[in-house]
């Protein structure tokens, strides 16, 4: 390097020599003049000395800039390697909260949630140590027979409806109402994922008290627990029906907090032999998000040619699954007021049974039935309901998953 200098040093010193010196006529003096800067000298060392000083500072700001661009580079990868990995680390937290939210994390299912809200009960001095061991074992004996321990359910409201209806409610024109069924809600096993669970319980339950269905029914005499709820979707998947749900779920949901929907309840009924259908309304039909046309085809389901004009009209029509999102719910009825308007009475699996058990009281005021009627604003909802009659050559490995779009 300082052979190059001295060499680019000499070449500098020749070219002011040569070029760009010139004599003083009056003194005698030969003056230099830097070619970089226009300094004039009278001494040549001395010019050598100031271009060397220009060279140094020429070399020094070239090597910075490199060095600044270098180290600019190594900055930007930096921070690209660290906004990727603050990303991947966003996106497997976000896949994380998804999958708790949808019961897909591997935390166990109705079992493992029911122990530890009952563990969590006696912590808070809600349940004695006695009363939690008695759950248990109640609750692994249901588990083991797959059936439903009824502590959740609420028999006659149908009935108790009808009386109603035709005694009281003077705004109302007529109603139609499904035939009868139990409701079921939310328990400590199932709270805050199981509404589809029972929903499909409370259809089973009206299915269960209609003749057309014992054969279909013959080997399901019981309202089953969530766990057997979930093995049965299981073995519909076995059968070939709904693959893309299935892959879903990793075609397994027995021991997950996994929540469902009218696809697994359409695949779990028509693996039982009985027709249903699934109808989406992907969009609101009214003004302000309303749906319309979906109240108008629930009461079209519901009415019949024979009413004779009765005010309370008593079917024998299943109740309907109604699925929007986040949140399900059966629709038992359909309310028409003296204003046209139309009003769906819905069962909630998340009201708890002591706020159904009002209905039943003789004397109820009408207050209580808020309790039925529908939000009727939703982005998008989908139906599923079941054919009086149950089909006589559906085949049982059938895998189409019909839908019509209303």
């Amino acid at each position: 390097r300082k052979t190059n200098k001295v060499r680019t040093t000499a070449r500098f010193t020749s070219f002011i020599l040569n070029c760009i010196s010139f004599s003083d006529t009056e003194n005698s003096e030969h003056l230099y003049e830097c070619p970089m800067c226009s300094l004039t000298c009278t001494d040549i060392q001395i010019l050598e000395e100031h271009v060397d000083l220009h060279l140094e500072e020429q070399s020094f700001s070239e090597g910075g800039n490199i060095r600044d661009l270098e180290l600019a580079q190594r900055l930007q990868t930096e921070e690209d390697k660290w906004q990727r990995s603050e990303e991947e680390k966003r996106e497997r937290e976000e896949f994380k909260k998804l999958q708790r939210q949808y019961g897909l994390d591997n935390s166990g299912g109705y079992k493992q949630q029911f122990l530890k809200n009952m563990e969590r009960e006696v912590d808070r001095g809600r349940m004695q140590p006695f009363e939690y061991h008695k759950k248990k074992a109640d609750m692994m004996e249901c588990l083991a027979f797959g059936i439903d321990d009824g502590k959740t359910k609420t028999s006659g409201v149908i009935e108790a409806l009808c009386k109603y209806y035709q005694n009281e409610n003077k705004d109302v024109r007529r109603v139609w109402l499904s035939a009868g069924v139990d409701h079921f809600h939310s328990s400590l096993g199932d709270r805050g994922w199981g509404c589809g669970y029972r929903n499909f319980q409370m259809l089973l339950s009206s299915l269960l008290q209609n003749s057309l269905y014992n054969d279909c029914l013959r080997d399901t005499t019981l309202i089953p627990s969530i766990p057997k709820i979930q093995s049965m979707i299981e073995d519909a998947w076995k059968e070939g029906f709904d693959p893309h749900g299935a892959s879903h779920f990793n075609n397994r949901l027995h021991g997950s907090k996994a929540w469902i929907g009218a696809c697994e309840i359409y695949s779990l009924l028509t693996n039982l032999r009985i027709k249903c259908q699934i109808i989406d309304f992907h969009k609101p039909t009214g003004p302000m998000g309303t749906h319309p046309r979906l109240f108008e085809w629930v009461l079209h389901y519901y009415s019949t040619d024979n009413e004779c004009g009765a005010k309370v009209v008593c079917t024998s029509k299943p109740p309907i699954y109604l699925q929007h999102q986040g949140h399900s719910r059966t629709v038992v009825g359909i309310e028409e007021k003296k204003n046209k308007t139309l009003c769906l009475l819905l069962f909630d699996p998340g009201c708890p049974s002591q706020e159904m058990q009002k209905l039943l009281k003789q004397n109820s005021d009408g207050t209580s039935l808020k309790l039925l009627y529908c939000l009727k604003y939703f982005l998008a909802l989908n139906i599923l309901n079941i054919s009086e009659t149950q089909p006589s050559s559906l085949p049982p490995t059938a895998k189409a998953l019909k839908f019509q779009t209303q």
